[in-house]
């Protein structure tokens, strides 16, 4: 009973974790009306420090998957919680664009170990059938984050000046990984505790890493784009100020957090009544392929709590897509090679949504507004899913058995 307790304290410790880093990087969306007024900055700018933040995320994930499986993830992800949290108390030393920039490099960089660890620490401590779940918890952790920042992050800067958000959201970070060190749990598979070598060339030939890669490609670029200007939309739309934009923000990702609980509740609960894996993943991420669609609607309402309804719908789907994506790749990969898969996989995603966050400065400086990347968004997810079926026609769950041989299972 006690492992059982301090299985899902892990779990708790890994949903503040994830949270934070989502804290961290969308602090500077939501204070970009007065930074882009106190340092002069363009949409170009602005959207160039959100690029290098995706290019550094990006190639750390080439590094960060294959890191937490050599090194473990009880050392790799408190060493990657402690990088980000002093890369974002940074921030509040920039004074210029390129010092702006540097930081988010370094955040970029540190925080590409959440995803790999987040995913590998339900491989290590959960069970095939309790791991979508715990999957589904820690997936709201992001949208968490989203619903604090906007709620606190402006009265914060307000009351102490822009500086104190991200020295209190990088110190929370640090506080954190004391924590983590002083928790001891024994995993449920072997390979979370011991360095097992991952072979890359093995893992890019698999059809397995391309529909895992591919699917995170499709709906991470919705999600960062959603990130990074949501506050914006709201401000251009509806002429909010930085004041109150917050509020309808955090109902869309309010919104978002039910989807990820749901994403791991609902195959469970299907799995529960005898379906199998791949007749459950699936039909789970088509319900969720399908509620995005109406996302682009949002451009024919005029009130920004009936526009944030729509988005939140639109970030509901986002989040049981997303959370079903890493329940699929504890599905088929086996637990000491799930870190560097995601890694890969989280790498393709990152560098695509330099494409999208790029087109959205463009769109908005030629006056085309935000429909085209609304469109995308709608349709994404069915094309992701589409590609799953083609490369995966059924999934098979495998198992390890703690000696790296990997099991099917049915």
């Amino acid at each position: 009973m006690t492992a059982n307790r301090g299985r899902w304290g892990i779990v708790a410790l890994v949903f503040f974790a994830i949270m934070l880093n989502y804290v961290d990087r969308q602090i500077l969306a939501l204070l970009k009306p007065t930074l882009e007024i106190e340092f002069r900055w363009s949409d170009g700018d602005y959207a160039n420090m959100l690029s290098a933040f995706q290019v550094a995320a990006a190639v750390a994930f080439l590094g960060t998957g294959w890191f937490i499986d050599r090194v473990g993830l009880r050392l790799g992800f408190g060493i990657g919680v402690a990088l980000w949290s002093l890369a974002g108390m940074a921030h509040a030393f920039a004074t210029t664009v390129g010092a702006f920039i540097a930081s988010r490099v370094v955040l970029g960089a540190a925080e590409s170990v959440g995803t790999p660890a987040a995913v590998k620490s339900a491989a290590t401590y959960f069970t095939q059938s309790e791991r979508s779940m715990a999957l589904g918890i820690g997936n709201t952790a992001p949208n968490v984050g989203a619903i604090v920042t906007p709620l606190a992050i402006p009265a914060l800067a307000v009351a102490f000046g822009w500086q104190a958000a991200f020295l209190v959201a990088g110190g929370l970070g640090l506080m954190w990984v004391v924590a983590w060190f002083a928790i001891r749990i024994p995993p449920v598979a072997e390979e979370g505790v011991r360095a097992v070598p991952v072979r890359w060339t093995s893992l890019l030939r698999r059809r397995e890493t391309l529909a895992i890669a591919v699917a995170k490609v499709l709906s991470d670029q919705v999600w960062f784009f959603m990130l990074a200007w949501l506050p914006d939309l709201f401000h251009r739309m509806f002429g909010l100020p930085q004041g109150t934009v917050g509020l309808p923000v955090a109902l869309a990702y309010t919104m978002a957090a039910a989807g990820a609980l749901t994403g791991g509740w609902l195959p469970t609960r299907l799995m529960q009544r005898g379906w199998s894996v791949d007749r459950a993943r699936k039909v789970t991420l088509l319900i969720y392929a399908v509620l995005i669609l109406p996302v682009t609607l949002v451009l024919l309402v005029d009130s920004p709590w009936s526009a944030a309804l729509l988005l939140g719908l639109g970030l509901f789907a986002h989040q049981g897509f997303s959370t079903n994506v890493f329940g699929l790749a504890t599905d088929i990969v086996p637990a000491g090679q799930v870190g560097s898969t995601i890694g890969i996989a989280a790498f393709c995603g990152n560098m695509w949504s330099i494409v999208l966050i790029q087109l959205a400065a463009f769109s908005l400086g030629h006056g085309w507004g935000y429909g085209p990347l609304l469109a995308i968004c709608s349709v994404s997810y069915l094309v992701a899913l589409g590609i799953v079926q083609l490369l995966i026609p059924r999934i098979v769950a495998v198992e390890d058995d703690g000696s790296g041989a990997v099991v099917m299972g049915h």
